[in-house]
């Protein structure tokens, strides 16, 4: 699990920064400045931490701190925490009041939720 979750962590992050690139150069019809390489590269890592988050309940669970379903347990909800929290972060950044922050953050929780909920019912 691990792995899987470092490798899409990669491949994520290797994706975003590809959109991010081609994005960039489409819009602006010119070649990618070096400093905005650097900005999509930041970009992209914190999509690779984002993803990444919950390898260390795994590593946990490898070491048998925790058992193997309470990791799994504990990415999915911490997962829909860290949405929730980018949510209302977003909110805050683009000059929404604490209130609507908050149900931003709600909202992309409830949905985030509704999508563990879905993806239980179908494994």
């Amino acid at each position: 699990m691990v792995a899987t979750l470092l490798g899409t962590a990669v491949a994520v992050s290797l994706a975003e920064l590809y959109s991010d690139f081609v994005g960039t150069e489409t819009r602006t019809r010119r070649r990618v400045r070096r400093s905005e390489v650097r900005d999509m590269g930041y970009r992209a890592g914190d999509v690779a931490s984002g993803i990444a988050f919950p390898v260390v309940f795994f590593v946990l669970a490898a070491a048998q701190v925790i058992e193997n379903d309470t990791a799994f347990t504990i990415a999915k909800w911490s997962g829909l925490g860290l949405i929730g929290f980018y949510g209302f972060c977003a909110g805050r950044l683009a000059g929404e009041s604490l209130p609507a922050s908050a149900l931003q953050a709600f909202a992309v929780s409830l949905i985030g939720g509704l999508l563990i909920a879905l993806k239980a019912l179908l494994h």
